[in-house]
């Protein structure tokens, strides 16, 4: 079949879904256009960027018709930066899109029934026996702006019409590319972070401090990044470096205590890598205390600079919520949360279960696992650092047997191995809180035709204006 486009070409085209990175599916003569910025419903005047055999990519120059659910983005670097892909869209229907991309995935890689008729139809943690799985309506935000409590912000040099030559400048990447776009406000952190951001950079800028430069490994600051309480209102500033000395550091501090009063704790963490990872394996106090402490459903969490904390505190405590409730614990349950991270999901099941254990292949994250149940009193979690699928094993063998297990994987989904080791521990109920509906739908095939039955899903709308959705799904035994 030849192409129908060519590189630079313009065609009008009618758009007829959204792709998994948000971006609009067009047609020309049968050929796959993907069109940044366009919406389901639209028809559009695209400039063809790039041809492959089966698809391209083509810039968005008109929109002919739009789409009902359409808005202007608040936001001033909206079309610059590619922190956000949906602010040009209605929340409503980032709600309703986001159902329909489980669902899609549900269905396309999973290979599993969809329950027809209303989305809310079931009873949480009940379902019913061969109608299919249930996919309520996503869980959305009243307010959904200014809801991260955690900023990273890439730090480089000005120029290119972004302050002089010789100044930092620290926001986000432009889509698609390494050059950072400096910015001073970001429309779904919290104010704190910001604030925090913008002034750390002010300082730098002052004490002549230098940014780190990708390609010739030089230069000092690498990244900066703000870690805020919602509940406590305490503030980390973490300082990433090329190197473990930071001149004039002093200076930096006080500057840093003077400008936030929020400030509990400044960090330095030492990465002299060339690397896209953030951070390096040295991670030092500079002032005040190592963690900053915070709430989730009155639970207290100590969080580190390294910590794995959910960004959003207020839908987490959705997610965990249900969580729990699939769980379906009584009081005398034996609960097995793997990838537990720093406990926040077993500290939840905690005050609902006979027994929790969690096991984390991090053991800095064990370590505040054990501290934050510490911290709260709760006496019948512990924690153990190794892999999920060699240390559950174990426990069966030691005659640890559970009813419920919880996995809450990385985006890459469950390690094979692990799946295995719940098909043969044969718990009641599987509680699978998922990042990446495609590795949900792909494991929960595994787990069904391994003898059990995904009931429901609640997707949770975790990061608004972006096209992530976290979800939970609840499987019960054949």
């Amino acid at each position: 079949m030849s192409i129908p486009v060519q590189k630079n070409d313009v065609v009008v085209t009618d758009v007829i879904g959204l792709t998994h990175d948000g971006e609009g599916v067009g047609r020309v003569d049968g050929f796959t256009l993907f069109i940044q910025g366009a919406l389901p419903g639209e028809q559009v005047r695209a400039k063809v960027l790039k041809v492959k055999k089966q698809y391209g990519y083509a810039k968005l120059l008109d929109t002919l018709k739009a789409s009902p659910d359409r808005v202007d983005a608040p936001c001033a670097i909206y079309e610059q930066c590619g922190g956000c892909q949906l602010q040009h869209m209605s929340y409503e229907a980032q709600l309703r899109w986001k159902r329909q991309h489980v669902i899609d995935n549900l269905q396309r890689i999973g290979k599993l029934q969809i329950a027809d008729g209303d989305a809310d139809a079931g009873v949480p943690g009940v379902g019913q026996r061969g109608a299919g799985i249930i996919v309520h309506d996503t869980i959305g935000m009243d307010e959904p702006w200014r809801y991260r409590n955690k900023a990273q912000v890439p730090i480089g040099m000005g120029g290119a019409g972004q302050g002089t030559p010789d100044s930092l400048v620290g926001g986000f990447y432009a889509r698609g590319s390494h050059r950072i776009i400096d910015m001073d406000e970001c429309l779904i952190q919290h104010e704190r972070n910001d604030d925090a951001v913008r002034k750390v950079k002010q300082i730098g800028r002052k004490l002549g401090v230098t940014a780190y430069d990708e390609e010739s490994g030089r230069g000092l600051l690498r990244h900066v990044m703000v870690r805020s309480g919602f509940v406590s209102g305490e503030v980390m500033v973490v300082l990433i470096t090329n190197g473990s000395r930071i001149p004039q550091v002093e200076k930096w501090i006080e500057g840093i205590r003077e400008a936030l009063p929020d400030v509990t704790s400044i960090v330095q963490n030492v990465n002299q890598k060339k690397t896209n990872v953030i951070f390096g394996e040295e991670t030092k106090v500079l002032w005040g205390s190592e963690v900053i402490y915070d709430e989730l459903d009155g639970i207290r969490f100590a969080i580190s600079a390294r910590s794995f904390y959910q960004v959003n505190p207020l839908q987490t405590v959705a997610l965990y919520r249900n969580a729990v409730e699939y769980a379906g614990l009584s009081g005398t349950e034996t609960v097995i949360d793997a990838y537990c991270g720093i406990g926040t999901i077993s500290l939840f099941l905690a005050r609902q279960a006979g027994r929790v254990y969690g096991v984390e292949i991090v053991p800095e994250a064990i370590e505040d696992a054990g501290r934050n149940a510490a911290l709260n009193g709760i006496t019948n979690a512990e924690f153990e650092a190794g892999p999920a699928e060699v240390v559950i094993p174990r426990w069966r063998e030691e005659g640890i047997v559970a009813d419920v297990i919880v996995v809450d994987p990385p985006r890459k989904g469950c390690d094979p191995a692990l799946l295995d080791t719940i098909l043969k521990m044969k718990p009641e109920r599987v509680v699978y809180v998922s990042c990446n509906p495609s590795t949900l739908a792909r494991d929960l095939r595994v787990l069904e035709d391994g003898g059990y039955r995904a009931v429901e899903v609640q997707p949770v709308d975790m990061f608004p204006w972006t096209v992530h959705i976290e979800s939970v799904c609840l499987l019960v035994k054949n």
